[in-house]
């Protein structure tokens, strides 16, 4: 069984100031392509990346807001939460029956989701220019 990755797309997308703003649904659909590649290669290793995230991976991007007219177009789950996007991922972490990684630099949820179990890395692991975040 492979593990699970939970990319949180709002912070992740608001992690460089390229514009991101002006289009919300186009900006998480970049990022969505971005990720595509990710269940079959895994993740690149590094700072946060177990060893089981370098090898085939389910990703799942939860959105929210204007960008949850986000679809799927690849391998990659997109999942538009009802509400809160932090609520939706913990929501996914507290239902795993696997290893899970959440992609955010959220203090808050970081908290929340470690609580869980679930392990936290920054937006540069799948958005390197995101830099130290």
């Amino acid at each position: 069984m492979s593990g699970l990755v939970i990319v949180d797309a709002a912070n992740v997308v608001g992690s460089v100031p390229d514009g991101w703003w002006r289009d919300r649904a186009g900006a998480t659909t970049r990022l969505l392509d971005r990720l595509n590649p990710l269940p079959e290669q895994g993740l690149p290793p590094g700072s946060g990346v177990p060893e089981w995230a370098s090898g085939p991976v389910e990703v799942v991007l939860v959105v929210e807001g204007k960008a949850s007219r986000v679809r799927e177009t690849g391998a990659v789950r997109v999942v538009a939460a009802p509400g809160s996007g932090d609520d939706a991922i913990v929501a996914l972490v507290r239902e795993a029956d696997r290893p899970c990684l959440v992609v955010t630099a959220d203090r808050g949820l970081r908290e929340r989701v470690l609580a869980l179990g679930a392990l936290v890395t920054g937006p540069s692991t799948v958005r390197p220019e995101a830099g130290g975040r």
